[in-house]
């Protein structure tokens, strides 16, 4: 299971738009807008959460399927206490220094299809820099990570 923050619907739709443009240009699953709060855990529903707002610091790339392409947030104190208590509460040892981001295409592009993914969001929608919105609730998704289709992937 993974634990995810939902925008609201009006920032939904927006990236939802600009992820349907960067797929049909890169390629990559289709996946609805989110903030991995925690990843591949086990865990039981649960479904509360403190309202929080969350400001976009750029779009930028990563190193791997899941953090391909995406709009690196502001790692606020809300949103790393957010992180640690979900950690906290459901057993789960981050591996990595926890990196708040919303991700706008999954795949395994390379650098210069990376880098053009990142000029197009940018094109496509030109004041992602600064974007800042409340985070209200979490959503507890099935994600197999071996399933790079996402097919098996479900909202709980």
């Amino acid at each position: 299971y993974s634990v995810w923050a939902i925008p609201p619907e009006d920032v939904r739709d927006r990236l939802t738009k600009l992820m349907t443009s960067l797929r049909s240009d890169f390629g990559g699953p289709q996946f609805e807008p989110h903030m991995t709060v925690v990843g591949a855990i086990e865990l039981t529903p649960d479904d509360a959460v403190k309202s929080f707002q969350v400001t976009v610091d750029r779009v930028s790339a990563g190193t791997f399927f899941y953090q391909c392409v995406y709009l690196l947030l502001h790692p606020t104190p809300q949103i790393l206490e957010t992180n640690a208590h979900c950690c906290t509460h459901f057993g789960y040892k981050n591996s990595t220094p926890y990196m708040p981001h919303v991700s706008l295409v999954y795949g395994d592009l390379t650098d210069e299809e990376k880098q053009k993914a990142q000029e197009r969001a940018n094109i496509l929608d030109n004041s992602l820099s600064g974007l800042s919105f409340q985070i209200s609730k979490l959503a507890l998704y099935k994600t197999d990570t071996e399933d790079k289709s996402l097919k098996s992937w479900e909202k709980i």
